[in-house]
């Protein structure tokens, strides 16, 4: 029998030891919470007492620093913004280089083999599709090319022409496309009237024997039987030229320029033909000029903000109309915005156009922080001083405000860390940081010094915009109707009624929602419908969710209508068969003249275009009729003294490195190219490409590595892209984990993680159906959907979760009323400041316009529609237990005698508990 009770006298006391927990845990929070409302009622009570220094230091320092501005620079390399900073690409990159300089490229140069460099492209193609190799055009072309090189550079003393700045040959003379060699064969074939010269695709053979690759020469193209070529639609012709030093690289920067205007003037005297030019410098040129097309709709973008926040927070009553607030709202988000840029400039950033994004994010974030402390200023009594409003005001709606912004430093700040690869993302984020904490401490001071003047003008009844004393309403019958209409008010003298005794009801958002919205979301009726509607908002994110895809596309970040995305479009019009030349570079020394190795590496490019040395030898061995499987000094031998000695292979000789070694020479490194056949959809192919050729690298014998200049922007771009969001994510789980003692009630974290997860889900699910893909700008984006709605939902939850007795549907009423309108008024200034940013230009805005739209939308939809019908029949529970009447807590009733005038004897029960 003392077995039994021992256990219950456990698991009594282990009851009591957890309800003890729990009570302690409340309490903590309730003394934290408490503490920091204090805290935030005095700062409110110290600024109100120095309005005129916290009003104007904000300004100072922004000007000061803000002035710094005007000497910003810009980052110019695009691969340093949007490659990832650390991948296996760049290392793959510098061992290519070591072994294989550009200058040893001469006769390699299809593509972009290891380094963009400098160079002038440009795509000749026809409206009415026709053979750009028939005679008219084969002379277009090459009367485009002795154009070309012509072009001069003027310098000081000297005048630089392409045969100045180009690759030279091992002759001294330019190396230009082998198209070009073909097309000039073509024409002289045809002047001689040789009807047998013929054109095979992708691979065709030179008068003087060499092996040449085309596929990237000619598009669009027709073919007969055995390749050879009916017709080409396009021709491509590539300069490369030198960049070895600083005047050097200058001079050929200017021929660049010059191409371009060359080629558009030879377009303009032949109608008939289109040419697409490109540069290396296109893509940066292209990608800052967002920055310059998006001027005159971020002009538009804040005239439309400034009228919307003004009407905002204006009403009928003259006296409590503040829309002065609203300017001063978007001036104090302004101000964070260039304090940030200017310290941005003074520690050495430089301005990209991803910057364009920061406005948006410290704009959402200000706005609601803004017009939440307005709409708690409506809550305060009129009667008490100015001081104590501004104390109150604090003590409301700075903590919430203080946890969300706190949310957004992690977030970015994560986002900011060096875990971050992609240095466009990281620098976004930096800045972001910087750009939300002086708006915190503006929004304190600047806007807190701004409640207080305008709250003396409401104080002394003068008029809100004009600041004259506003006239008694018998003076005012006086005055004609639009005199009257201007200096409306309510004196509180003139309040009778107790439903009156809140003047800021008359607000037309405020009257909104408390007599319509408030009543018809939480109506029976209405529930089953959103519902309804939420389900089929999480099937069609679902449906786009499935769908997401990483891309690392660089014209996804340029303006439209530039030289870019016209050339990438015609390339991929007529160039998408094949994909971009790939290095297939073996490092180390391998037995060549073994027969299984020969099989091993024919197998490993099997499938491929190859333009191989190794390939080519061993079928000109089989034309002497010897064996491949040569001793190692016989095969070296004749690859050294009779392979390439013969001219049709003498430039094979730069893709071999030999070396001596116990006075044997040995091949130590080597390189073949490979070409891929491919769909339109290229750059996917290419990916998956490279991955299997890495992981063919790691199982073979044969020690290779492969490369192509496009590897740096997709190698793992899919992971580092969105590192930055996996790691904020878990950032914002772990301060709403954290915060958790800093509420007066944890279930307010539990149900913002579930609303964070709800509007991240939606708002990538659409995203994806809007054909926006998974890029730098996007997540960027999503990282600041997780603190958006954080911002909105986080009041509006507190409001209901800590709401005593009642029912779950008067605190929703209620936590629309209370915070409704400011999540109202900043949802539309938002929104209608992200319109222009539609009708900009560029893809890289139209990326950015589409996310935040959806981000505003989805949490618009939450805050006003799921929120406030889920919260009506999901825990916490409102209604109060009944507890026994007991001598200490029983009912006491006391009769209090009242007179009225006519002295007529009233008694009134007053029941206290």
């Amino acid at each position: 029998m003392v077995l039994p009770r021992l256990g219950e006298s456990f698991r009594f006391h282990r009851a009591r030891l957890a309800l003890l927990s729990c009570f302690c845990t409340r309490m903590l929070r309730q003394v934290l919470h408490g503490g920091l409302r204090t805290s935030f009622a005095r700062l409110g009570h110290f600024i109100a007492s120095h309005p005129v220094f916290f009003a104007s230091a904000p300004v100072l320092i922004s000007i000061l620093l803000g002035a710094s501005f005007s000497r910003y620079q810009i980052e110019e390399s695009v691969e340093y913004l949007l490659a990832p900073k650390h991948s296996l690409a760049k290392i793959e990159r510098n061992l290519v280089n070591s072994l294989f300089p550009v200058n040893r490229s001469k006769h390699r140069l299809y593509s972009d083999l290891q380094t963009p460099g400098r160079y002038g492209r440009v795509i000749i193609t026809s409206f009415v599709k026709a053979n750009m190799l028939d005679q008219h055009h084969t002379d277009l072309i090459l009367k485009l090319h002795s154009a070309v090189t012509r072009i001069q550079v003027q310098r000081p003393g000297f005048n630089y022409t392409f045969a100045h700045i180009c690759i030279l040959n091992n002759d001294k003379s330019c190396i230009v496309d082998d198209i070009v060699h073909v097309l000039k064969e073509l024409k002289a074939a045809r002047l001689s009237n040789q009807t047998n010269f013929a054109i095979t695709y992708p691979i065709t053979h030179l008068k003087d024997g060499r092996e040449v690759y085309n596929g990237h020469q000619l598009g669009g193209v027709t073919v007969h039987s055995k390749d050879r070529v009916k017709s080409a639609e396009a021709v491509q012709l590539t300069y490369y030229l030198q960049a070895i030093n600083s005047l050097n690289d200058m001079v050929a920067e200017k021929w660049e320029s010059n191409f371009c205007d060359t080629v558009q003037l030879f377009q303009k005297s032949n109608p008939n033909v289109t040419m697409y030019p490109f540069t290396s410098s296109s893509l940066q040129e292209d990608f800052q000029k967002t920055s310059r097309v998006s001027d005159r709709y971020l002009t538009t973008s804040l005239v439309l903000v400034v009228t919307l926040a003004m009407l905002c927070c204006s009403m009928q009553d003259c006296v409590r109309s503040k829309p002065w607030l609203g300017l001063l709202g978007l001036l104090t988000v302004s101000l964070a915005t260039l304090t940030a840029a200017g310290i941005i400039n003074l520690t050495g950033g430089k301005y990209n156009s991803t910057f364009l994004g920061i406005p948006f994010i410290v704009l959402g974030h200000g706005l609601y922080g803004t017009f939440e402390m307005l709409s708690s200023w409506r809550k305060t009594r009129e009667d008490q001083h100015v001081k104590e409003r501004t104390a109150a005001v604090f003590a409301d709606s700075m903590l919430s405000f203080s946890l969300t912004t706190a949310m957004y430093l992690v977030t970015f700040g994560i986002g900011a860390s060096p875990f971050t690869n992609i240095e466009a993302a990281r620098i976004f984020c930096c800045n972001s940081c910087i750009a939300i904490f002086f708006n915190y401490l503006y929004v304190l001071s600047f806007y807190g010094s701004s409640l207080v003047f305008t709250g003396y003008i409401e104080n002394n009844y003068q008029h809100s915009i004009f600041c004259r004393k506003v006239p008694k309403p018998e003076v005012l019958q006086e005055k004609p109707a639009w005199y009257r209409f201007l200096l409306t008010a309510k004196f509180s003298e003139d309040t009778t009624e107790p439903e009156e005794t809140n003047s800021y009801e008359s607000h037309l958002l405020v009257c909104f929602l408390k007599r319509y919205y408030c009543d018809w979301i939480t109506n029976t009726y209405v529930k089953p419908f959103v519902v309804l509607f939420y389900l089929i908002y999480i099937s069609f994110a679902l449906m786009g969710y499935l769908q997401v895809n990483e891309e690392s596309d660089l014209s996804n970040i340029v303006a439209t209508a530039t030289r870019t995305m016209e050339y990438t479009a015609a390339q991929q019009k007529y160039f998408s068969n094949y994909s971009p030349v790939i290095g297939f570079y073996i490092y180390e020394s391998i037995e060549y003249w073994n027969m299984t190795v020969q099989d091993d590496m024919l197998e490993y490019t099997k499938g491929f275009v190859r333009i191989s040395w190794f390939e080519s030898y061993l079928n000109y061995l089989r034309k002497l009729n010897i064996s491949t499987g040569l001793p190692r000094k016989i095969f070296t031998d004749v690859l050294r003294n009779s392979f390439l000695k013969t001219p049709q292979f003498a430039h094979f000789s730069e893709d071999i490195i030999f070396s001596k070694k116990y006075n044997e020479v040995e091949v130590v490194a080597s390189r073949m190219f490979l070409v891929a056949k491919t769909m339109e959809t290229k750059r996917e192919e290419l990916y998956h490409l490279l991955e299997t050729l890495r992981k063919l690298s790691l199982k073979s014998k044969v020690k290779f590595i492969v490369f192509n200049p496009s590897f740096v922007y997709m190698d793992r771009y899919a992971s580092y892209v969105g590192a930055p969001l996996q790691n904020s994510c878990i950032s914002a789980l772990f301060l709403l984990f954290f915060s958790a003692f800093l509420v007066a009630d944890s279930l307010i974290n539990v149900w913002l993680t579930l609303t964070v997860a709800s509007v991240e889900f939606g708002v990538i699910g659409f995203m994806t159906l809007w054909k926006v893909e998974l890029d730098c700008i996007s997540v960027l984006c999503l990282i600041y959907g997780i603190n958006y709605t954080v911002d909105n939902c986080a009041p509006l939850l507190s409001t209901f979760v800590l709401g005593k007795d009642f029912t779950r549907t008067k605190w929703v009423k209620n936590a629309l009323e209370v915070h409704g309108v400011a999540i109202l008024q900043s949802y539309l200034c938002y929104i209608v400041g992200l319109i222009p940013l539609a009708a900009v230009p560029s893809n890289l805005t139209r990326t950015l316009f589409r996310c935040l739209f959806l981000i505003a939308l989805v949490t618009f939809f939450h805050c006003f529609a799921i929120l406030p019908v889920i919260l009506t029949f999901v825990p916490p529970s409102k209604k109060k237990r009944k507890e026994k009447k007991t001598p200490e807590n029983r009912e006491e009733i006391e009769c209090v005698e009242m007179v009225d005038m006519d002295s007529t004897r009233v008694v009134d029960q007053i029941t206290t508990v």
